[in-house]
């Protein structure tokens, strides 16, 4: 199983994965340098860096630097506890550099009007695959989404019975009516979606959201969607509000700390007094 086939297969898939390399070894030490393991987001491995505890604890690693997307580096000292590994006892050290391999991430958007064309275009500059859904094959069509990964026009209910966001994907809600918002954000919050996003006045998110527990779904499971969506720049057209959509899934991305106090939770209560909000 070639390595980094698998590498190119994660990536496209959609999903994590860590790649760990040998990158300094001194002694002895059971593989060699440049040695390499891909990690995948289940836990299972393609390759070696040498087996015993020092690939235990790698694989531990990775799974962190997946987490964090940041990069790590382990060293490693075979000579000085025995008990470390029996197996391992090869009086080297070694340095392993683990690096994230993420793909790019996939932002599904529900709603082809003015709103999600330009997000669409906004989106793929940063960087952003996009799949656009609407009923409407005058709006959801390769005209007006030419570099879409996937364009569906077909039934909301048919769509989301069909793809599986993975839990590196966002999701955006913007579709041009309360009832099919309601429909598209109770799918949501039953995915991985990593970012959650519907578009709205506070007042209609409330009302939203109070409609949906009222047919039997938890609080407790709007708390990661961001309603109202998008950074508080004052947008008021179309391309403003993608510009702070995408701003506010960029920052999710990179887990700035300064996006992280605005992850907002719906507050299912009562508010006649009108929010700021980017839409």
């Amino acid at each position: 199983m070639d390595i980094y086939e698998e590498l190119v297969q994660l990536r496209r898939e959609g999903r994590r994965g860590a790649l760990a390399t040998i990158i300094t070894t001194t002694g002895s030490i059971p593989s060699y340098s440049s040695a390499k393991m891909l990690v995948r987001d289940d836990g299972t491995v393609v390759g070696t860096i040498g087996g015993g505890c020092v690939e235990a604890e790698v694989i531990t690693g990775a799974r962190k630097v997946m987490e964090r997307e940041k990069p790590e580096t382990f060293e490693f000292s075979l000579n000085k506890n025995p008990s470390f590994d029996t197996g391992l006892v090869c009086g080297g050290t070694l340095e392993v550099f683990v690096e994230p391999i993420l793909g790019d991430p996939t932002l599904y958007i529900f709603g082809a009007g003015h709103v999600g064309l330009n997000t669409y275009k906004v989106a793929l500059l940063a960087g952003f695959q996009v799949v656009v859904i609407d009923d409407r094959a005058s709006f959801a069509n390769r005209e007006r989404f030419p570099e879409a990964k996937e364009v569906y026009a077909e039934d909301w209910n048919k769509v989301m019975e069909t793809i599986k966001p993975p839990d590196t994907s966002f999701i955006l809600v913007v579709t041009r009516g309360h009832r099919e918002d309601m429909r598209v954000l109770q799918w949501a919050t039953d995915t991985k979606a990593r970012y959650i996003g519907m578009i709205g006045s506070k007042r209609k998110v409330i009302t939203v959201c109070k409609e949906l527990q009222k047919t039997g779904v938890p609080a407790a499971k709007f708390d990661r969607v961001h309603a109202p969506v998008g950074f508080d720049i004052g947008a008021t057209t179309p391309e403003e509000i993608a510009v702070a959509v995408v701003a506010e899934m960029i920052a999710v991305r990179r887990h700035a700390q300064a996006a992280l106090p605005h992850m907002r939770r719906l507050q299912l209560v009562a508010d006649e007094e009108p929010i700021k909000t980017a839409v």
